[in-house]
């Protein structure tokens, strides 16, 4: 028998699940039973295909821990939800349903706050407080699901937090909601997003999990996104797309770099040229897998946050920084701003929560 790290019953591993249920005296079949209902959003008591004695020696043996809806945020724009999910500690995090053609997408946090300290992020502000074990981070999903009454097709790990400074919850939470008995999320339906950590690319890349990956440059130079980007301290731009170059190699897998418009810091057409420069040559202009690296910059513009006093540029200057990208061969979109009336962008909605809580 393995030991069984985790400390909430959506963390664990069917196997795990099958472990404790021998355990504490229960057939081993209990497990096939339970899994599937703890991944619709059950509590052991709510579950109808199991006794009550069960339940009661699942729950004192270890709780569940589903998070509860604090507040919640439904765009009149888009129809896009934002969640402020309360932990079982207190603790709250955020999370985004939006909606699109092919289907719901929901973007999860995977920390509570962030300790990587991006001069443009209000997740980052206070700093990281802890990690999110594999079941909160799954947990997200299966109450935006539940409670829309629709199905999520697609997942994103792009809200508060950096996941590979989480790495094994993260690694956890990718495998379990892609369990067939549970939520089934293909892989290649997720998108795990990185503001550049190098080691924990390439760890990922050995698992052979056919991920999106996207890496949040903001900046081509290391001059100008250590400024902005304290982790190019530690991994500078040669580093990182040396690595994104090896995840191509290893997994075929096509990367995004997504970009913050930041105006009068990163949003020239010289900065456009100076980027499309860098990648190209990194990323083009060595060896490959017999075919062209599909380069695909996601340009985002700043979303204003009052602490920073960072401005995005106005819709001429990112159309100019568009076409340069374009022009030298790097294809460029400007990512829509969904719920606009509700300020989706991650972070806002967990800071306004601790400071009101504070003023109390």
């Amino acid at each position: 028998m393995t030991e069984i790290t985790q400390t909430d019953l959506l963390s664990l591993y069917p196997e795990e699940l099958a472990e404790l249920v021998v355990s504490l005296g229960e057939p081993k079949f209990r497990a096939g039973q339970i899994f599937p209902a703890l991944h619709k959003g059950l509590v052991p008591r709510e579950m109808t295909n199991i006794s009550k004695s069960t339940a009661e020696k699942l729950e004192a043996a270890m709780p569940t821990r589903m998070p509860a809806i604090e507040q919640k945020l439904v765009s009149q724009v888009d129809g896009t939800v934002k969640y402020l999910f309360r932990l079982h500690d207190g603790e709250c995090i955020e999370s985004v349903l939006m909606r699109y053609n092919h289907g719901n997408t929901v973007c999860v946090s995977t920390q509570v706050g962030c300790r990587m300290g991006c001069a443009f992020c209000a997740s980052t502000i206070g700093g990281k407080i802890r990690d999110l074990s594999a079941g909160e981070i799954l947990a997200q999903v299966i109450l935006a699901s539940a409670d829309t009454g629709e199905r999520v097709s697609n997942i994103v790990l792009m809200g508060i937090g950096e996941p590979m400074d989480n790495y094994e919850n993260v690694l956890r939470f990718l495998r379990l909601v892609n369990d067939e008995r549970g939520i089934c999320i293909g892989y290649r339906h997720i998108s795990l997003s990185t503001c550049g950590h190098v080691d924990g690319i390439r760890r990922l890349m050995k698992e052979n999990l056919p991920i999106t990956l996207s890496i949040s440059l903001h900046a081509a130079s290391d001059e100008a996104r250590d400024k902005i980007m304290p982790i190019n301290r530690r991994w500078n731009v040669s580093e990182l797309l040396a690595a994104c170059l090896d995840w191509w190699h290893a997994t075929g897998r096509r990367i995004s770099f997504e970009y913050t418009l930041i105006d009068g810091h990163n949003s020239s057409p010289a900065d456009a040229a100076f980027l499309a420069g860098v990648l190209n040559s990194a990323l083009r202009g060595k060896p490959s897998r017999g075919e062209k690296f599909p380069i695909h910059v996601n340009l985002i513009p700043v979303n204003p946050v009052k602490e920073t006093g960072l401005m995005p540029p106005n819709a001429e200057k990112i159309e100019a920084f568009r076409a340069a990208l374009e022009k030298k061969g790097i294809r460029a979109t400007v990512r829509r701003k969904l719920g606009p009336d509700i300020n989706a962008s991650c972070g806002q909605l967990r800071r306004q929560h601790k400071e009101e809580k504070s003023k109390n």
